[in-house]
């Protein structure tokens, strides 16, 4: 017999090999009927699985979290299935749930599909949910595993690559079977809101030197409502898209002749100007001393850093008196020169330095995407260097930073803690271990929640990845904290300790924005191009009614506002008064200033907030000191 705890406190005895299913069937029929998922201790799993142990068991139903992604999961085969059914030679890679729904990679062979071929593959999804056939999971060895997909080179490599002894699960539903964790859900009958949402090529296991599969987006919900939510969330998404507002609010261009370079435009200097001076005023203000350092540097540097062997394939190089020399993709190993540049005393520690950096990466042309993926960027970067006692404490204070920095913009965010690759990582596995572990006590320590991501560490070292989550319910990967014990080993860093002997200090690497270009793409659709006061190019513009009447009160005004350090500009055209209020709302600038007989003769102005139709009137110095107030406050 096996003891099983429920949530209420309470425990019972049942069977060895008893299913969840059957203890939900057990507990209440409409338990059972409610019931999509379990929890065991920790780990969720499907209904149907064998219970051998003593454990705590919690049932999911559609409101708990970790339900979406058990939909989403099955919904993706459901779709494999579907396109199964109608390319029967169809072969498939991997299809898991992501933030948003789910995808599957697919080689069709000699077929291609388009965004037409879609609505065919959702009806052959309906049938199937129709039929409400089960999902059911079976285990079996490698060497079954093997014979099962002997006729599929995707799972064959799959396979292989798992050690000898390991339990392999399989899922299958109608004609349709793959490797897979789970879980799932029971059956197909609980996917009925789903909608296939885009195609796009990803080569096999990510590497471009592998075949380009076919893969197919989608996303699902338990409810019709949430998903035409989400589907009318997507078309507002269209709407923002920042490269359509960069060009129509005058901020960056592109062009041919510099594939993921990005132009500035004077409307966006202004946007970026004040960003960085935001950066710099929060850094002075918090101790960071900055700095400089060349875009260009030698090859050995390189060497020393371990980039030269882990990341060659993505930086530019060049020849300068016969020695070679790459642009950095990063800007650490600079940092590491200037802190050698000097003898160091554990009473310096922390000491914090920072940097907007210029980087250049050798991204794939595929993968440029506006701001959001360049080939050169500004990295807002600081490396604080600590002693190993120090982690917690500045992590701490890293924390707060951040909480502080994203809260002007109006982000939330969550945290990830990155670990060390499988593959392309330097230094002992020991260090590894210890520097995971020193990051996931600092966010204990200060009650911070955080998911643990896999392999996804930098190469020299862990990290921990900030999450933020924008006004359109997005995610995007921004701030990261890494915590690195390599570098300064392999830079030979050290400080002289209390006992007068030379120690190796602990070092963090660490941006807020992450980069300032990406962060503008964010913050364009976050606002949708209409910013804050604080960051709008233009935050004011002035409309006199009549200009033969009124320009002239509008330039005095003009001045003033120039005077007060805000940003304001006159349009004067002979156009009617109509269109040009028009057009500053189509550029959404905060401030309209409209300019009759009365604001004239009595020194007032009459003010519009953009996406506002009331319009209030007050005095000159009144709006000046509201203008100024709402920069401040930020």
């Amino acid at each position: 017999m096996i003891k099983i705890k429920f949530m209420d406190g309470s425990e019972k005895e049942y069977k060895v090999g008893i299913s969840a299913l059957e203890i939900a069937e057990s507990i209440s029929p409409s338990l059972k009927k409610r019931s999509i998922a379990a929890k065991l201790d920790d780990t969720v799993i499907d209904l149907n699985r064998r219970l051998n142990e003593d454990a705590t068991l919690v049932f999911l139903a559609e409101e708990d979290v970790e339900s979406l992604e058990v939909l989403r999961h099955s919904s993706a085969h459901l779709m494999a299935e579907a396109v199964k059914t109608l390319y029967p030679h169809a072969k498939f890679g991997v299809g898991p749930s992501i933030e948003e729904g789910f995808y599957y990679d697919i080689d069709l062979g000699d077929d291609v599909l388009t965004d037409s071929d879609l609505p065919t593959i959702e009806k052959q999804m309906a049938k199937i949910v129709a039929k409400n056939a089960p999902i059911e999971r079976k285990e079996v060895s490698k060497k079954e595993a093997l014979e099962i997909f002997k006729e599929d080179p995707y799972k064959v490599e799959l396979i292989n690559a798992l050690p000898e002894g390991e339990i392999i699960s399989i899922y299958s539903q109608g004609v349709f079977s793959d490797l897979c964790r789970g879980p799932h859900l029971p059956s197909t009958k609980w996917i009925k809101n789903f909608k296939l949402l885009s195609l796009a090529g990803a080569y096999w296991r990510g590497d471009s030197k592998n075949k380009q599969l076919t893969r197919v987006y989608g996303t699902s919900f338990f409810s019709d409502t949430e998903l035409k939510d989400y589907l009318h969330n997507l078309e507002e998404r269209k709407k923002r898209d920042h490269r359509k507002l960069g060009k129509e609010l005058d901020l960056f261009m592109l062009s041919e002749y510099g594939p993921g370079f990005p132009f500035w435009l004077p409307n966006g200097m202004i946007l970026r100007r004040e960003l960085e001076n935001f950066w710099y005023k929060v850094h002075t203000k918090e101790g960071y001393k900055l700095i400089q350092t060349p875009i260009l540097l030698n090859k050995d540097l390189w060497v020393i850093s371990g980039h030269w062997m882990n990341y060659k394939e993505n930086m530019y190089t060049s020849e300068i008196d016969d020695m070679e020399f790459a642009i950095k993709p990063m800007n650490c190993p600079g940092g590491m020169l200037v802190y050698k540049r000097d003898i160091h005393s554990y009473k310096d520690f922390p000491l914090k330095v920072g940097e907007l950096g210029l980087v250049h990466r050798h991204e794939a042309s595929g993968a440029l995407n506006g701001l959001f993926r360049v080939r050169n960027f500004t990295q807002d970067d600081a490396h604080i260097f600590m002693t190993e006692e120090m982690i917690v404490h500045e992590i701490q204070e890293l924390v707060r930073l951040f909480d502080y920095m994203y809260s002007v913009f109006d982000l939330t965010y969550h945290i990830e803690l990155s670990t060390r690759p499988l593959e392309k990582y330097i230094g002992e596995i020991a260090t590894w271990d210890r520097a995971e572990k020193a990051l996931a006590d600092a966010l204990d320590a200060i009650g911070k929640p955080y998911k643990i991501n896999e392999g996804d560490g930098a190469f020299y070292g862990p990290k921990l990845d900030f999450k933020l989550r924008d006004s359109m319910n997005r995610i995007w990967q921004c701030g990261t904290i890494q915590l690195d014990m390599n570098l300064p080993e392999r830079f030979d860093l050290t400080y002289i300790d209390q006992n007068g002997e030379k120690k190796r200090p602990v070092m963090l690497h660490r941006a807020l924005f992450g980069s300032i270009e990406r962060f503008i793409g964010i913050l364009i659709e976050h606002y949708a191009g209409a910013f804050p006061v604080w960051l709008s190019p233009v935050q004011v513009k002035i409309i006199p009614v009549n200009n033969e009447f009124h320009q002239a009160y509008a330039e005095k005004l003009l001045g003033m506002m120039i005077d007060e350090d805000l940003r304001v500009e006159l349009d004067a055209r002979e156009e009617k008064l109509g269109y040009k209020i028009r057009e500053a709302q189509t550029k959404k600038i905060p401030y309209q200033l409209v300019l009759g007989d009365k604001e004239v003769s009595e020194n007032l102005v009459t003010y519009r907030r953009y996406g506002q139709q009331d319009q209030v009137t007050v005095k000159v110095d009144e709006f000046i000191a509201l203008i100024k107030k709402e920069i401040a406050k930020k």
